[in-house]
């Protein structure tokens, strides 16, 4: 699949809102790149489509937060496994419990959450380090996304 560009931190919040509003409760998202890639921005625009209540931050020293839903819709359990040490200590988390009720978005999660879940969405993001301009590709995984067009979801209106 080709790669979506994001010319813009906007372009990015715009992105995760369109992915947002296709979510569902027990959906898990791993977000691969590197520092300063986007993955923050998109799970912001991601908790503005899922209607949760924010701020949205980076979760690196707390790991993980908990966004309510403002509309009756699943919650958003956001995690950042940059410190982890391994998958005993993402299991320590519990996040398997939260996993049929919330839209889970983990952070640095690439080799490390792939067991959380057979279905899931892999959103590995890249950036140019002299502009805002972005990269975003999508890899699907299980019955849950086979024959979806994701990419045509997120592709930003006007591109």
């Amino acid at each position: 699949m080709a790669a979506l560009n994001l010319p813009t931190a906007d372009a990015t919040r715009a992105v995760g809102a369109a992915l947002g509003r296709v979510l569902r409760a027990g959906d898990l998202v791993l977000l691969t790149g590197d520092l300063g890639a986007g993955k923050t921005t998109l799970t912001q625009g991601l908790a503005d489509g899922l209607g949760v209540r924010g701020p949205i931050t980076s979760p690196t020293f707390v790991i993980a937060r908990i966004h309510p839903s403002l509309r009756g819709g699943p919650e958003l359990v956001h995690v950042d496994a940059y410190r982890l040490g391994g998958i005993t200590e993402l299991d320590d988390l519990d996040l398997d419990t939260e996993l049929e009720e919330a839209v889970t978005v983990v952070e640095w999660g690439h080799g490390l959450a792939e067991g959380l879940a057979d279905d899931r969405l892999e959103l590995t993001l890249s950036a140019d380090p002299a502009t805002e301009a972005r990269t975003c590709e999508v890899a699907t995984h299980g019955a849950r996304w086979a024959g979806v067009d994701v990419r045509a979801l997120l592709e930003p209106k006007g591109a």
